[in-house]
């Protein structure tokens, strides 16, 4: 891939901690990505000009990032065809719920899918599967991944074993 397809953008540089969970995770996928800070309220214009020539630019999902009212992602989607994802972060006196409110609750015509509170990890792997319908070794390192991730739970389980005054599900329990 040349240049990055998944941008990044968050309302304050203060958000940079969460977002850099999804750049982590994109980083593992090998998925190319760019950052910056662009404030809704704050920058307007700036955010209108990212969100409407990002396309152009070759970015394919934008990740947005904000607390509070987190207006961003909402404003970004009102201005690209882009999928958006937006993260809700967690700040001030409602610790996110606020900004989770804002994000899911767009207005028709303006879609933009919502992770929890602080889910930039799954902002990134749902940027990531939004991609892989294009890109078949995305694709596959994705069904990949999710099959380390199971193995990974399925190991976990002997730790019930080592732990005092727990008998474990059997495992005949998990398999049909």
């Amino acid at each position: 891939m040349a240049g990055p397809i998944v941008g990044i953008i968050v309302g304050s540089a203060s958000d940079l901690k969460v977002a850099s969970k999804a750049a982590e995770t994109l980083d593992e996928f090998g998925v190319e990505f760019e950052v910056g800070v662009a404030s809704a309220h704050r920058t307007p214009e700036d955010v209108s000009n990212y969100a409407s020539g990002a396309a152009a630019r070759g970015i394919k999902v934008i990740i947005a990032m904000a607390g509070l009212s987190a207006a961003l992602p909402g404003v970004i989607a009102a201005q690209t065809t882009l999928p958006v994802i937006g993260v809700p972060i967690a700040s001030g006196p409602l610790s996110g719920v606020d900004a989770l409110a804002a994000i899911a609750q767009m207005p028709p015509g303006v879609p933009v899918a919502c992770t929890g509170i602080d889910g930039a990890k799954n902002a990134a792997l749902m940027a990531l599967r939004i991609i892989a319908t294009q890109d078949g070794a995305i694709s596959r390192k994705l069904a990949n991944w999710a099959l380390e991730s199971a193995k990974s739970v399925r190991q976990s389980r002997d730790k019930i074993n080592e732990t005092e005054n727990m008998t474990p599900v059997p495992e005949s329990a998990f398999t049909s």
